[in-house]
């Protein structure tokens, strides 16, 4: 605590616009023990700069940001905004503070224009100001050609952009952002945070954000690193780096057995702190540089390794392992010789000339493609890309207008019943009975899924096994952490034995060691031939995928293996693209194609 303050006195500045002072936060659930939420922390935040929050699920940070809003009210200590107590002022504060929650409240049957002007009343907006305000506001977040459009019918991202106009639409002087981008693909997260710096350039507003994305984190200019309510570490991004010299790696395949089983016999080695995929190779983390000789031996790969420079991720990483003393759980099943679910190359989805109609409108045109046993494929596209529609449609939750869809050797169309009992499905948002148990959910599912009463047991046990559930199985769902939700999701999906799980942005919201956690287990189940489909805006989860299809505008913009897909963003510029660097390159394309072809819904 005493190295903390020491860092809040060399962070401070002149112009400082809140500042928290040994503030401690504790929640009482009903029927449940006391919950901190923040433990004696102290920090302040500048004028004209941009402070990150991260930290896993149930580190504090909407709590902060909720008790900088007024919306709370500390347990102990001192938090003053713009010179002015959030307890005692907060009426003479409300006005001056731009609060943007994670589910902003949107009037979903209300046009663009009618929510701004509904914000407008709400925040007593001068009527004079007003047109001046909302031409600002559309244009700086691409909305003009859309004042007529209900809310209800606009992408992700378009949401999220009219949500932040909505909360600048009397111009704050300091801004609270509550994950803003979690949801949302690339390209509407690159011009939500041209927004904010826009915002914090031209005219000074001093803006806290919690964010999921730790390249977010990157772009701020101080970061307060959170775990279970205390201050982990704080400084600028370059702070977190320092001591990682000579410890950063990219490691190379060279036995043909690919990046992601290279990244999961790398993580078998406990001088291993962090390891992930990124643009073919697995970039390393080692607790010091002594240890990279002994890295060959645990891998039956023919692996090279190549010096990387450090950057704010791996500062993350390396921090929060030194805090919670292990690397996250590798799920995998050493001496397995044969599959569950023999990887034959077996064709198990096939999709072709695919489309959906909502009245006049087309969603999906002419889409196909193949999925093979114990293949991960991804589905990827920009927010109204049409491929939540699609996988809708490959579930059988929604009906298609025309095409064929089959799935595990069962026509989708005529055989709906057959097809989904071979399906497990994980929805984007926690869907499970919240009231229930997780023994209960798990049971319930599994009834619904059809399973007798012996192998509904086996099952169970192994489910609660597997997820590591044992401990909470009698915890109701709506009391677990975010982490072991996220867990019990998965277990439900899986709970029957399906062929094929589909994840709908399954990582959303998640911390970066629950998505570490995640994708592990789910590397584990394709090496057991489960075929996986799933959709998702963290463009580094693609290069998990052994295929994937980019959509735009309903249709197939691009597919590929990751390499081939990053091949296309090759530029003298950029000679070795990640996948996130050739979706905005080719979606940026594919809009400016539609753009000067008249084309802008």
């Amino acid at each position: 605590m005493d190295r903390v303050r020491e860092i809040v006195k060399k962070t401070s500045c002149s112009d400082t616009i809140l500042e928290a002072r040994s503030l401690s936060m504790a929640f009482q659930p009903k029927g449940g023990q006391s919950v901190r939420a923040l433990s004696d922390i102290s920090f302040s935040a500048c004028a004209g700069k941009v402070t990150g929050l991260v930290g896993p699920d149930g580190a504090g940070k909407t709590t902060f940001l909720r008790l900088a809003a007024g919306l709370l009210v500390p347990m102990a200590g001192e938090l003053t905004v713009l010179g002015l107590d959030v307890v005692r002022d907060i009426d003479k504060l409300r006005s001056r503070i731009g609060y943007m929650p994670q589910q902003f409240g949107l009037y979903e049957d209300l046009t663009v224009t009618e929510n701004l002007t509904l914000y407008a009343d709400l925040k007593s907006v001068p009527r004079n100001e007003r047109p001046g305000r909302n031409k600002k506001l559309l244009g700086m977040t691409g909305l003009s050609s859309f004042t007529n459009r209900r809310a209800g019918w606009l992408s992700g991202g378009m949401k999220q952009k009219l949500g932040l106009a909505c909360c600048l639409i009397k111009p704050p002087e300091i801004l609270l952002l509550d994950e803003p981008t979690v949801g949302v693909d690339p390209v509407s997260r690159r011009d939500l945070w041209s927004i904010v710096g826009e915002l914090v350039r031209e005219d000074g507003i001093g803006v806290v954000v919690a964010t999921a994305y730790l390249d977010e984190a990157d772009r701020c200019d101080q970061v307060i690193l959170l775990h279970r309510g205390e201050i982990v570490e704080m400084g600028p991004p370059s702070r977190f780096i320092e001591g990682l010299e000579n410890r950063v790696f990219m490691a190379m395949d060279r036995g043909g057995i690919g990046p992601r089983e290279l990244q999961r016999q790398l993580y078998l080695c406990p001088e291993v702190i962090d390891a992930t995929i990124r643009s073919g190779k697995v970039r390393i983390v080692v607790r010091d540089a002594t240890v990279l000789g002994r890295l060959p031996a645990c891998s039956s790969a023919e692996v090279e390794m190549t010096p990387a420079d450090p950057i704010f991720e791996d500062g993350f990483m390396d921090r929060m392992t030194e805090r919670l003393g292990s690397q996250p759980k590798v799920v995998f099943k050493e001496g397995t010789a044969v599959l569950n679910k023999p990887n034959n190359g077996e064709v198990v989805v096939s999709v072709s000339g695919l489309i959906k109609k909502f009245g006049d409108f087309t969603a999906v045109e002419d889409i196909g493609f193949e999925v093979r046993r114990g293949e991960i494929f991804g589905l990827l596209g920009s927010n109204g890309a049409g491929k939540t529609t699609t996988f809708r449609m490959l579930c059988g939750l929604l009906p298609a207008t025309g095409g064929k869809i089959d799935v595990a050797g069962y026509n989708l169309r005529t055989s709906p019943a057959a097809a989904r009992a071979r399906l497990g499905y994980m929805a984007q948002k926690f869907s499970l009975y919240r009231q229930l148990s997780v023994l209960q959910n798990l049971r319930f599912y599994g009834k619904a899924y059809g399973l007798s009463r012996k192998k509904l047991k086996e099952r169970v046990d192994w489910a609660l096994q597997e997820f590591e559930l044992t401990e909470r199985a009698e915890l109701q769902a709506e009391n677990l952490p975010g982490g072991y939700r996220q867990r019990l999701a998965m277990a439900v999906a899986m709970v029957h034995e399906p062929d094929i799980l589909f994840l709908d942005e399954p990582t959303s919201g998640a911390d970066p060691l629950a998505r570490r956690e995640f994708w592990l287990r789910i590397n584990g189940f394709s090496r057991e031939g489960v075929t996986v489909i799933v959709t998702t805006h963290f463009m580094e989860e693609a290069e998990f995928c052994d295929h994937m299809v980019i959509m735009s505008q309903g249709r197939n913009l691009a597919a590929g293996r990751p390499k081939e897909i990053r091949g296309m963003a090759v530029t003298a510029d950029n000679p070795d693209p990640t996948v996130e660097d050739a979706f905005i390159s080719l979606t940026d394309s594919n809009f400016s194609r539609a753009d000067a072809g008249g084309d802008n819904d």
